[in-house]
């Protein structure tokens, strides 16, 4: 039997040995934490990453910045779990002892909420960085598919989590977004009543939201993320091109640069880690600082007989709750969703015309109708609001129709054949090829959720009426 050296140094050696795996000498300890670190970081990085992959305005850091995100939601909660009780009686109560009594209790609760807001937002746009650089192109079409699904586990845990505080403002933005779900065939009301534990916000629900939001959602997330930053790795990095116009005499020569810089590559330690300890620094520095100054919202304590008008759903379900007004509740809140939902799941195993990966909305012409499609949902959703707020009327135009499709099939399929006809225009009006269409048409229905979440948030005042912000404050 072999002994063991009971040195302390051989001892240490022998677990640095054991965490990283490498054979390579271990001869002081600078080097022992060297290979630790690198060992660690690369089960995240490659150990080598091309040096164009390095610009910050290809990625804008947005992956990295989802995970400093969680690490710090991760802490904040841990922290706030230890003045926090998920009853009715004591949830408001242990709000406001946080915020009076438990030291820099507020500005950890001012973290946690501000984090999670930011998150869904920097989970989104780092989805639309992936679709706009060609990112969810094979071999990492199914990597796109567990974005979609880590992007529904984020909005998940900012639901969950919205109604912990037991406020008004939580209270019956959960009770609005919960409403939704009655409105699905067959399952609908028992889905509802099984998360709501009744038939109704009540005390179990918050039990229930509690557990979701502590456990099953960051147990998904950590599983799915894992998976997602492997994949990542597995399938490689999608590398950014650049693409000089024809009519440039330099086109030859830039184009073999490129190139060379996109074949060229650099260590991850330190060429990326140290951008990425920076910009991460930078956001954190940012966010205690507006964590310092800007306080979460907390309103007056639940009360199940007073409802407030206008009641509104989170901030992040606005879209829908806006579609909800144009549409028959069966279609605003089940179908369009629905139909998107399965858009973004099979985009990426649909047929390509271009190698266009890594390239910025996938060629000049691909950018200049990105605008157009932008500018067109700018206009055009603003005033199909209008059209069906002030002057149309679908269910009075057809009384003798069932409203399921006076105001449901009739307004879908106008909406169907207007993108249709959008794309097929668009696409002889650019000579285009359907990669550059396909991305306009996205463009449209992107920026036109983004359109009906900001009327929903600032224009919707007493009623769900039509009003300017300074109003609806």
């Amino acid at each position: 039997m072999t002994g063991i050296d009971p040195r302390p140094e051989a001892i240490t050696q022998r677990v640095v040995e054991s965490i990283s795996r490498d054979d390579l000498p271990l001869v002081d300890d600078r080097s022992r934490l060297r290979y630790v670190m690198n060992n660690l970081i690369l089960h995240i990085h490659p150990s080598k990453v091309s040096k164009a992959s390095l610009k910050f305005t290809y990625t804008w850091g947005l992956g990295g910045l989802a995970i400093l995100l969680l690490t710090i939601l991760v802490g904040t909660g841990i922290m706030l779990m230890f003045v926090y009780t998920p009853t009715p009686e004591t949830a408001y109560t242990d709000m406001l002892r946080l915020q009076t009594e438990v030291n820099f209790g507020q500005l950890v609760r001012n973290l946690h909420h501000w984090s999670g807001n930011l998150l869904v937002i920097v989970v989104f746009l780092h989805l639309l960085r992936v679709f706009f650089t060609g990112g969810l192109r094979p071999p990492r079409e199914f990597n796109w598919v567990l974005g979609v699904f880590l992007l529904l586990l984020v909005v998940g845990a900012n639901f969950t989590g919205y109604l912990l505080p037991w406020d008004q403002l939580a209270y019956w933005a959960v009770t609005v977004g919960t409403s939704l779900l009655g409105y699905l065939p067959l399952i609908g009301e028992p889905l509802a009543r099984l998360i709501l534990g009744g038939s109704e916000v009540s005390g179990a629900t918050l039990t229930n939201f509690y557990g979701l939001h502590v456990a099953i959602i960051p147990m998904l997330v950590f599983f799915a993320g894992s998976f997602h930053i492997w994949r990542v790795r597995k399938d490689s990095l999608s590398v950014p091109r650049n693409l000089p116009k024809r009519s440039d005499p330099t086109a030859s020569s830039a184009t073999v640069k490129a190139e060379k810089e996109q074949q060229e590559k650099v260590p991850t330690l330190p060429h990326l880690v140290s951008i990425e300890f920076v910009f991460a620094l930078v956001v954190l520095a940012l966010l205690v600082l507006w964590a310092s100054w800007v306080n979460a919202p907390l309103e007056a304590a639940a009360d199940p007989n007073h409802s407030p008008n206008p009641a509104k759903a989170a901030w992040y379900f606005m879209g829908l709750q806006e579609l909800l007004l144009h549409f028959h509740p069966m279609f605003g809140a089940i179908v369009i969703p629905a139909l998107a939902m399965v858009g973004l799941l099979v985009f990426p195993y649909l047929h390509f015309d271009s190698d266009s990966e890594g390239i910025w909305f996938r060629s000049l012409k691909g950018r200049r109708m990105a605008w157009v499609g932008a500018v067109t949902a700018l206009v055009v959703t603003p005033l199909l609001v209008l059209l069906d707020e002030y002057v149309l009327d679908l269910p009075a135009l057809m009384p003798s129709l069932p409203s399921v499709i006076s105001n449901g099939w009739i307004p879908l399929g106008f909406v169907l054949l207007s993108l249709w006809l959008f794309y097929v225009l668009i696409k002889a009006l650019f000579r285009a090829n359907r990669d550059e269409a396909r991305q306009s048409l996205f463009v449209v229905l992107v920026v036109s959720f983004v359109v009906l979440t900001v009327i929903g948030i600032a224009f919707r005042g007493e009623g769900m009426m039509l009003m300017l912000p300074w109003e609806v404050l």
